[in-house]
């Protein structure tokens, strides 16, 4: 096995963990902050889920970590280079979901994998390494999650609101404690098939660079060796936690009662599920919160923490420039020395 080859794998193992550590509390964290499930167990469930999200969804449906592997390409310098710029990509990717963990800003992983792949494609090959009929499906995805999410969750509380107006709360409650948790869990296993897919594409790149992995048709066809890699990294890295990012998204954005949190986790998974169901990579982080300010909008704009939201806001308008910068530079340099 190649130096190359064992860099490029441990660097991607080590994004798939961050993506567990990081961003995977953001499928729990609403079931957390409305007390429907203890932290513990919520972390639980989404270890588990994520493990099997990432697993079977890709067993079934490989279009996101087609549309990932294909978005880019290294080859305008050789193998070598290609390579070493890859590494670069998932170093700074590293880099960028660290310091929003430390600071306590649920940015996406998956607009930072994106943002690294691309800077570090165009430092070998300027604006030809992209391919702009692949980073389509990324903007309409973020479009699209914007809209169903927040459209979602605004309208599927209104919905609840007025099917249960005559229900005591009590009984009610009980209905969507059981509903919360169930959604809690949908997030999770689809967080894993977004996700893990994601991480997938790009372990299948490393392998096709190093010789041991061969494209046919659109895509490659993912060994349940690279399934199962994938899976178990991630379901460990969420084992680590992440209350940070739980008390962002859950607690801080927006106060949910039990019915509003089960909207929010309702809406997001529906619109996680036709992402992945279409082949459209969308960022698991900004399809809940925006379900989570669709569920503030829904009772009174001023529900919601909007200086929470301005955050969250600047941190995912800086991932595409910022992350894709230290690509782009990582890239420059790790060329230059290797």
């Amino acid at each position: 096995m190649s130096v190359a080859l064992i860099i490029t794998i441990t660097l991607v193992m080590g994004v798939v963990f961050v993506n567990g550590w990081t961003d995977a509390p953001n499928a729990i964290a609403t079931a957390v902050s409305t007390r429907v499930l203890k932290p513990n167990t919520a972390i639980g469930i989404a270890v588990v889920m994520n493990f099997l999200g990432a697993l079977v969804m890709t067993m079934f449906n490989a279009q996101v970590a087609e549309t990932i592997s294909n978005i880019v390409t290294f080859d305008s310098q050789g193998v070598e280079a290609a390579q070493v710029a890859l590494a670069a990509s998932l170093f700074s990717i590293v880099v960028w979901a660290v310091a929003a963990w430390y600071f306590g800003i649920p940015t996406s992983e998956s607009h930072a994998l994106i943002a690294g792949l691309t800077g570090s494609a165009m430092a070998l090959g300027g604006l030809g390494a992209v391919n702009g009929q692949e980073w389509i499906k990324v903007l309409i995805g973020l479009v699209v999650s914007t809209i169903l999410g927040f459209g979602g969750g605004f309208l599927i509380t209104k919905i609840l609101v007025w099917i249960f107006r005559d229900v005591p709360r009590r009984k009610a409650n009980k209905v969507f404690t059981w509903g919360q948790a169930s959604a809690a869990a949908a997030n999770a296993f689809l967080h894993g098939a977004q996700d893990g897919q994601k991480f997938m594409g790009v372990f299948m790149l490393g392998l096709f660079y190093n010789g041991l992995a061969e494209k046919t048709g659109n895509g490659f066809i993912i060994p349940i060796w690279v399934m199962a890699i994938c899976s178990i990294t991630m379901g460990i890295g969420t084992s680590v936690g992440g209350m940070r990012i739980i008390k962002s998204v859950g607690m801080d954005m927006v106060k949910l009662e039990t019915y509003q949190g089960f909207s929010a986790d309702l809406s997001a998974a529906i619109c996680l599920l036709m992402a992945s169901l279409f082949g459209i990579p969308v960022s698991t982080t900004h399809t809940k919160t925006t379900a989570i300010m669709g569920v503030g909008a829904s009772r009174r704009l001023s529900s919601v923490d909007w200086r929470i939201v301005r955050e969250m806001i600047f941190a995912w308008v800086m991932t595409f420039p910022g992350c894709g910068l230290i690509a782009y530079i990582m890239a420059k340099l790790f060329v230059a020395i290797f």
